[in-house]
């Protein structure tokens, strides 16, 4: 144990004579640098591309799997940075356009380099002999750890993106790398394919002679960018901001700007603001793959080529950059939805509306000058477009969404419904605005009531709809009672003419007169319906309904009144007359309100069959009466056989009677034990029920108690309660909108348009009770589905902007939609409206043959007006276009086998790039040139391998 123990130390004094043993070799500050280099080198090239990865390699944004590391290094007072670009997958070659890319990776045609670059404001280095030095210095490094990795150097200005490079490719080989760029005034030469292919072949041509008259087997591939012409209204950004004091005049009412022509003129939203196109033009990439050009002439001919012979299309649209970025002053209904939430905030805790407009209330200091409320002539303008005479009553039904309905709003053409799509941007959409609107509008309602006027964009007849806000209820039924308000009137004014007309015709026969004309008028209101064996409810009433059936001829007929017929074979008990239908008077119509509050009775009361009997008290008197009426010789046990047949039990024996053999009178039978029981109040009302048909009978709804009743209410609602069903109907009303938006057939669209619904249903449900606790968390996900909204509304315009673009072509829409729709997706899912996506959209559609010619005309010829039009000076023109940018990749190769290049031919490559195809195995690559430019600027790389 001891010697074990004691060998250890030694070995320990060992290491520590070896920790402190001082390499003299390192003599210099550059020979450390230049070793410190090397020992970072060799650690990243030991970690390899994974487990630098879990040190924490950037990703590059401009990227799919491009992933840089980054040292910093210091030679006497200077810093220097220097970083690795790797890929993480790659097949070993790299793909000459793929944007994706960085910079040296197109430029070099590199797969994997070093950057060395001092830490200065400019981050080149601008003296040339430092620059050298620095790349030597690199360049003895990467040599000592034996690596293929080129290494690059930014010089000169930074704006000329200029860079030098060196990369070890063997034992005797160097490829070395200069890259710069022309600014402007780009010689007229290097405009043209002709002079860079000169300049390419002078790289290697080591003669005077004219390069045209020589030939040169240069390898070629070039990518020709075209970019549609921008719209005229994009320039126009007042359209798109209207200011908020006058958003309300110019989005909601329509101004001057209406008579331009917008992308959305016809899309349904445009009724309400100006939507920005999403889509503002595209980018068309047409490229050439690897061609032999022999000589200058070859080169002339190919510039005069059309891009229709390239032999790839590929379309990148170029989108707004507000699509999946939020902005404050972006103007749409989520927007607008937002600023009616906060004001539903503002609302709790204030007891009436006019406290919003006079500014007297408990939470005056939310109440900013912001919350400017518009002049009277916007008012005015508003409200005659709300209450337009003669507007026909629309199809609530339809484009209605299969789920809107739970929402609770109200129909998108109803009244109130267009008080709140106009309200989003009245004043826009402060409390106060919408506080005076409120005033007027109910004050605009009254107007009609008391005038007995039609309501506009609200049925008079049918049932309530129940399914929709209060609000929309109490509308509907003031509609009907306006209506009956003014049959009542009109009534009144025949019977008056009547009567002066009687004056002077014969007294004898006034009453009689009378009395039948009024009977035709009276029945007048009655709405027509089938009988179901319960209920009679029947067809309108006329003088002469009691004619049709004269099967029996006792005495009882010339009494009988209000008949709408027998009753199959049922027959009185007791008479043995045949049973007569009455006609009834319609249930009285009740909004939500008004059967909660009769169903909290019942609940209170117990005994549910007679209290909601007490609650229908008037319904069923008003029956009992038409029966009595009907049929003189009835019984109680005849109405509930004919009202009520569950609560008549017949007996065994009297089966054939009801099939029409009466073999025993009357028949057996009995009333149900509730209908039999002492006291029942059912009976009771049939004492008490008078002997008047329906027409002799008061209405059961009364519409000028009912009209004050509903006026009451909408006058002193208060805020919370009108801003909570104005909520949920401004976000049914505005989804409604958007879904009648045509974007052909996009699954994507379709399926998030119904999430949409779904989440407002649940979202908003809370909203349709009487909200008291939980205000703040309500509200905050009320927000929070604006934000859901706002991604909604912005796919909606980029899949409408598709659509009518690639009308003819729906592929190519629903294949750009569905890319930015998985592009989209994380910050949808996220629900963040303040969420800025750190990648740029960067979709190439491959274009099939067949699309080629429906794309090539969204190229127009350029007009003579358009004097921002450059001068033509390159070729390749596309319907009078020519390229916004233009790239070349020049490469010459030389046969390995029969020249000094072999050595480097049998080195192991596997490292280093592979950057344009090999004619066969022996050739290698030794000068490569990339340009790009267009006539102002031009940027050329070169690369060359030599023989050291």
């Amino acid at each position: 144990m001891a010697s074990s123990s004691k060998a250890d130390v030694t070995e320990q004094e060992e290491e520590e004579e070896i920790d402190h043993f001082n390499d003299f070799t390192l003599a210099s500050s550059w020979e450390r640098f230049i070793s410190e280099i090397e020992a970072t080198c060799r650690q990243w090239m030991a970690d390899g591309p994974k487990k630098l990865l879990e040190k924490g390699a950037v990703h590059l944004d401009s990227s799919d799997n491009i992933y840089k590391v980054k040292s910093d290094l210091k030679i006497a007072a200077k810093v220097y940075s220097m970083e690795y670009y790797f890929e993480v997958s790659n097949n070993g070659k790299i793909a000459d356009w793929n944007s994706t890319l960085h910079d040296l990776h197109l430029c070099f045609g590199v797969k994997e380099f070093l950057v060395i670059s001092p830490q200065s404001a400019s981050g080149v280095v601008l003296d040339a002999p430092e620059a050298t030095k620095l790349l030597s210095t690199i360049s003895i490094a990467l040599s000592n750890c034996s690596s293929l990795w080129p290494a690059f150097v930014p010089v000169h200005d930074p704006s000329r993106q200029s860079y030098i490079g060196i990369q070890n490719m063997g034992t005797n080989f160097t490829r070395r790398f200069e890259a710069d760029r022309i600014g402007s005034q780009v010689p007229i030469k290097f405009m043209h394919l002709e002079g860079l292919y000169e300049l390419f072949v002078s790289k290697f041509a080591y003669c005077t002679a004219d390069h045209s008259m020589h030939l040169f087997k240069v390898h070629l591939r070039m990518k020709l960018t075209y970019r549609t012409l921008p719209n005229d209204e994009d320039n126009d950004n007042d359209i798109q901001e209207p200011d908020a004091e006058n958003a309300d005049s110019e989005t909601s009412l329509g101004g001057d700007n209406r008579n331009r022509k917008h992308w959305d003129d016809d899309c349904p939203w445009n009724e309400w603001y100006f939507a920005e196109d999403p889509v503002k033009g595209f980018d068309l990439v047409a490229t050439w793959s690897e061609k032999v050009v022999e000589s200058s002439l070859e080169m002339a001919e190919l510039e005069n080529a059309s891009p229709h012979e390239a032999e790839n299309w590929i379309l990148a649209p170029n989108l707004s950059p507000n699509l999946d970025s939020s902005k404050e002053d972006r103007i749409g209904f989520a927007s607008q939805l937002l600023l009616l939430v906060n004001a539903l905030d503002i609302s709790f805790g204030v007891q009436f509306v006019e406290d919003f407009v006079s500014v007297q209330t408990p939470d005056s200091d939310n109440l900013n000058s912001s919350m400017v409320i518009p002049p009277q002539a916007v008012l005015d303008h508003v409200l005659k477009d709300l209450f337009l005479e003669g507007l026909q009553l629309p199809n609530f039904a339809k484009d209605e969404h299969k789920n809107s309905q739970a929402i609770k709003g109200a129909p998108l053409e109803s009244l109130f419904t267009q008080f709140c799509l106009h309200s989003l941007w009245f004043g826009n959409c402060n409390i106060r605005a919408i506080a005076v609107f409120w005033i007027e509008f109910v004050r605009e309602i009254r107007w009609h009531w008391e005038e007995s006027q039609p309501l506009p964009r609200i049925p008079a007849n049918g049932p309530i709809d129940l399914e929709t806000c209060l609000i929309n209820q109490k509308l509907q039924m003031l509609a009907i009672c306006i209506q009956k308000k003014r049959e009542q009137n009109k009534e009144v004014d025949a019977s008056a003419n009547m009567e002066e007309n009687i004056k002077g015709g014969e007294k004898s026969s006034s009453f009689h007169a009378k009395s039948q004309a009024f009977d035709g008028k009276r029945d007048s209101l009655f709405i027509p319906e089938d009988f179901n064996g319960s209920k009679t409810a029947v067809p309108k009433f006329n003088a002469n309904s009691q004619d049709v059936h004269s099967a029996d001829k006792s005495c009882s007929d010339s009494i009988r009144r209000g008949s709408s017929g027998p009753v199959g074979s049922m027959k009185l008990l007791k008479s043995c007359q045949s049973l007569h239908a009455p006609f009834t008077q319609s249930a009285p119509l009740m909004t939500e309100d008004m059967h909660e509050e009769r169903l909290r009775a019942v609940e209170a009361s117990g005994d549910s069959f007679n209290f909601s009997a007490q609650l229908e008290r008037e319904r069923l008197s008003s029956d009992m009466s038409a029966f009595k009426a009907a049929n003189p010789d009835a019984d109680f046990e005849d109405f509930i056989r004919w009202y009520s047949p569950g609560d008549w039990e017949n007996d065994e024996s009297a089966k054939n009677f009801t099939e029409g053999v009466m073999d025993e009178w009357p028949p057996r039978g009995r009333l149900s034990q509730r209908m039999s029981d002492h006291g029942n109040f059912w009976r009771k009302i049939w004492v008490d029920a008078p002997i008047l048909a329906a027409f002799e009978q008061k209405p059961l709804l009364d519409p000028n108690h009912e009209g004050e009743k509903i006026l009451h209410y909408l006058e002193t609602l208060r805020p919370r309660q009108l801003l909570q069903q104005m909520v949920c109907t401004a976000f049914g009303a505005s989804a409604d909108i958007l879904n009648q938006t045509n974007f052909g057939s996009l699954k994507q669209m379709n399926m998030k348009m119904d999430q949409l619904y779904l989440t407002m249903a649940s979202t908003l449900r809370s909203l349709q009770v009487n909200l008291s606790s939980n205000i703040s968390e309500t509200i905050e996900d009320v927000r929070r589905l604006c934000v859901v909204f706002e991604h909604v509304e912005k796919l909606v315009t980029l899949a409408a902007s598709l659509h009518r673009k690639f009308r003819q072509e729906p592929r190519i829409a629903e294949a750009i939609f569905s890319d930015f729709y998985n592009f989209y997706l994380p910050t949808m899912e996220i629900g963040l409206a303040d969420v800025v996506n750190e990648k740029e959209f960067d979709m190439k559609l491959q274009l099939r043959q067949d699309e080629r010619q429906f794309v090539s005309n969204m190229f127009k010829p350029p007009t003579a007006n358009q004097s921002w039009r450059k001068v033509l000076s390159m070729g390749n023109h596309l319907n009078g276009h020519e390229p916004i940018l233009r790239e070349i990749i020049f490469t010459m190769f030389d046969n390995a086998s029969e020249s000094h290049y072999a050595s480097v031919a049998d080195h192991d490559t596997s490292s280093s790039p592979s950057p344009s195809p090999r004619v066969n195995e022996h050739e290698i690559e030794t000068y490569r040139m990339y340009t790009c430019g267009t006539s102002n600027d031009l940027r050329v790389a070169l690369a060359v391998t030599s023989h050291d």
